[in-house]
């Protein structure tokens, strides 16, 4: 997935407003926030690279681990030896994985002295993860 930092987003833990979404930055997406359109499919097809963006974005859903972590993260902020005891898994593995959601944006983390705390980005990431669940038990 393309790094881009300048319209990387960010929601502070201290309440201040977030950081400019590249939404901000006037973004390319062909979203309805930009195209004045209602329903996806109604304004032009978005670039080809953020189509690849998005593609590259599903992917790192396609993993069970990752998604064992991302759910766990849904309710509660956590430490790599919290997670890896939840989840069944290896400190090791659950430190990998954390590189692959970190560059896809989908957890930060915040450093409590000599340890490292997980969270879900933003409010996105529980909302794909709960309309996907929603999506297999209709």
């Amino acid at each position: 997935m393309k790094q881009n930092q300048s319209t990387t987003a960010t929601t502070p833990d201290d309440g201040s407003a977030p950081a400019e979404s590249a939404h901000d930055n006037g973004c390319s997406c062909g979203c309805a926030e930009h195209a004045g359109a209602s329903e996806p499919g109604s304004e032009s097809m978005p670039d080809e690279e953020l189509l690849y963006d998005l593609a590259d974005l599903f992917k790192v859903f396609g993993d069970t681990t990752r998604i064992k972590m991302l759910y766990a993260l849904m309710g509660q902020k956590l430490c790599v030896a919290d997670l890896a005891e939840l989840i069944g898994a290896t400190q090791s593995a659950v430190s990998h994985q954390l590189r692959t959601l970190k560059q896809a944006r989908l957890v930060k983390f915040q450093r409590d002295g000599k340890n490292v705390i997980y969270s879900l980005s933003d409010d996105h990431v529980y909302t794909m993860l709960a309309q996907g669940m929603t999506h297999i038990c209709e």
